[in-house]
């Protein structure tokens, strides 16, 4: 236990020690934190928007002449149940004549009388499938392609590429910027953590002379590293969650139009994952400057 505690006091005091490289450490962390954060939130909201309008593609199929009602009703149920299905709205023939009517007709209603009678929709009885993902479309009309009282497959092979380069540019993107503000502060940790060897070079000698393990000398610097990390994770994220909600506000109602259009992940949402992502991060990133530095300056 005292080991323990004066291993967190030294990492302290280290930090104090070199307050201005600390202060840089801790301030590029949260800069790099910060815009993780930013533009995690931004991508979440992108990802969010194109999900929702995934699932407003929908692949439509038709029947064969003479295809009975219960043999249409079995084949929705099996659609139903497909992986790539969010949801299926079934339009019998009567009631796709009736929506032609009041679209084709409409203030011209007398025209319908000569059809009085008869449904020349007949066979237009259809299924309209809605998607989970663009990109499960080409798996689920192969799907449909096999049952033989299927006639028609109407789908859209541009929209749902279009979403899906869209969401692998958007991921690709991600992972690029996540990587150099990785490295960026793993660098300047690894920097800050050096210094602090630098200036206790004769006192880790004499610490080593005398039987100091390797995890006695290295412990301060990785407390120091972590505790940067913290620090660094903490401010932004605060200051991240105040701003999420008054931007996302602000954007609502000075531009309530959008509103009906866009529709924004709410702040608890998006914190819930946010949260110990940059928590994990800033701990892991101050750990492993640290650690890496240590490693080479003390060649423990």
């Amino acid at each position: 236990m005292n080991t323990i505690i004066y291993c967190f006091k030294q990492g302290i005091k280290n930090i104090f020690r070199n307050k201005l490289f600390s202060l840089a450490s801790i301030s590029t962390m949260a800069a790099c934190i910060f815009l993780f954060g930013l533009f995690y939130s931004i991508v979440g909201n992108v990802q969010y928007m194109v999900k929702e309008a995934e699932t407003n593609i929908c692949v439509t199929v038709f029947f064969e002449a003479g295809t009975s009602e219960a043999r249409i009703m079995e084949i929705g149920e099996g659609i139903e149940k497909r992986i790539e299905v969010s949801h299926v709205d079934y339009m019998s023939a009567d009631e796709a004549w009736d929506y032609y009517k009041d679209i084709y007709f409409e203030g011209n209603e007398e025209y319908t009388k000569a059809f009085a009678g008869a449904n020349p929709l007949q066979n237009a009885a259809s299924y309209a499938i809605y998607l989970n993902d663009a990109s499960m479309q080409n798996a689920l009309v192969a799907y449909l392609g096999t049952i033989p009282e299927i006639r028609k497959i109407n789908k859209s092979d541009i929209t749902a590429k279009s979403f899906e380069d869209f969401g692998l540019l958007v991921g690709y993107i991600s992972g690029a910027i996540i990587l150099i503000l990785l490295a960026v502060a793993v660098f300047l940790i690894s920097n800050t953590v050096s210094v602090g060897i630098t200036v206790r070079k004769e006192e880790i000698s004499i610490m080593k002379l005398i039987g100091a393990t390797d995890f006695f000398v290295k412990a301060p610097f990785l407390v120091e590293g972590i505790i940067i990390g913290v620090i660094g994770a903490v401010i932004p994220l605060g200051v991240l969650y105040v701003m999420y909600e008054k931007a996302v506000g602000y954007v609502l109602d000075k531009f309530y139009i959008l509103s009906s259009i866009i529709t924004f992940l709410p702040v608890k949402e998006i914190f819930h994952a946010l949260l110990p992502i940059g928590l994990v991060l800033g701990i892991g990133i101050g750990y492993l400057g640290s650690s890496m530095t240590t490693k080479k300056h003390l060649k423990v």
